[in-house]
């Protein structure tokens, strides 16, 4: 967490570090969004090559968190970040010139299931084709699923810090913390995936570790995010399949319960976000095959109106 505030806080230090906190103003920080939006880029990027809004956006949070804690402090009367924002015009810009990888549709989520039915681990890979973080499926242990009853409770999170370094905690927000009722398909797999760790640590005998994590090698040694990562990214080489993080094929699973009529308050509780229009804003994202219903329903209106004739 400390290593996340100090990457967020380099443009900040670097451009308003010289500012005392009480002379800044909100003409400063505006200035400052501007400017990093602008000119700033990653350490080693290319020149020219602007930061991405989101990056952005993230920079004014922390900053804003920050300074809504002076305000409580009584180190200022009121944060001069609280109506700062990128601009419109700069988003339109990203949007337009910033190449994103598109999430899989659906019928690709579905070919790589099917594809993947035979590898070792497939039911953790299910869980992240359900709408779990990576961070959460490393991070469950068997005593988070109840094969009885064909539940999970995501309580406990896995995450790499830069990509070396794992750090174990609870989830990332209080609605992160969930049950969720397991598909029939995932628990199958969960339980032969389960009979087969046993087998596992019976031919393996005193070489096994019993770490109580899903996410096991064959010794039972624990796998980590870019583990899951890497060996995710393997299997679509082999299926020829176009390469997408996991965590943005959550996008589409999320998109195929949104768009099969999952009330929203479900699909966020689902997703562990506490705020409905967040998780439709940021990861419904429909595509020309998931509107296919509304072109049908627009041949039952025309149809209808031509036989009104």
């Amino acid at each position: 967490m400390i290593r996340t505030y100090r990457l967020a806080l380099v443009h900040v230090e670097k451009h308003l570090g010289h500012i005392k906190l009480q002379a800044l103003t909100e003409d400063q920080v505006q200035g400052f969004v501007d400017l990093i939006i602008a000119t700033g880029r990653r350490k080693g990027g290319p020149a020219g090559t602007r930061l991405a809004v989101s990056t952005v956006e993230g920079i004014l949070t922390r900053l804003r968190e920050a300074l809504e804690r002076a305000v409580v402090r009584k180190l200022i009367g009121v944060s001069p970040s609280r109506f700062v924002k990128v601009a419109l015009q700069d988003k339109k810009t990203d949007k337009r010139e910033r190449r994103r990888v598109k999430p899989w549709t659906v019928p690709g989520v579905q070919r790589f299931i099917a594809g993947i039915e035979r590898d070792r681990l497939y039911a953790a890979l299910l869980l992240s084709l359900m709408g779990l973080r990576p961070a959460e499926v490393v991070g469950m242990r068997w005593d988070d699923i109840d094969l009885k009853h064909g539940t999970l409770e995501t309580a406990n999170t896995r995450t790499m810090i830069g990509n070396k370094t794992v750090l174990e905690k609870d989830t990332k927000t209080e609605a992160g913390e969930r049950a969720l009722p397991l598909p029939a398909h995932a628990l199958e797999a969960l339980k032969k995936f389960r009979a087969r760790q046993a087998r596992e640590k019976l031919a393996a005998g005193e070489g096994y570790t019993d770490s109580g994590y899903v996410v096991v090698d064959e010794l039972g040694m624990p796998k980590n995010t870019r583990h899951l990562r890497e060996h995710a990214y393997r299997l679509m080489r082999e299926l020829e399949m176009r390469q997408v993080r996991l965590y943005d094929a959550r996008h589409s699973c999320l998109t195929y319960l949104a768009v099969s009529g999952v009330p929203d308050v479900i699909l966020a509780a689902w997703a562990g976000h506490a705020n409905p229009a967040f998780t439709k804003k940021q990861y419904v994202q429909p595509d020309v095959e998931d509107l296919r219903p509304a072109a049908a329903a627009w041949d039952v209106f025309h149809g209808g109106s031509q036989s009104a004739k």
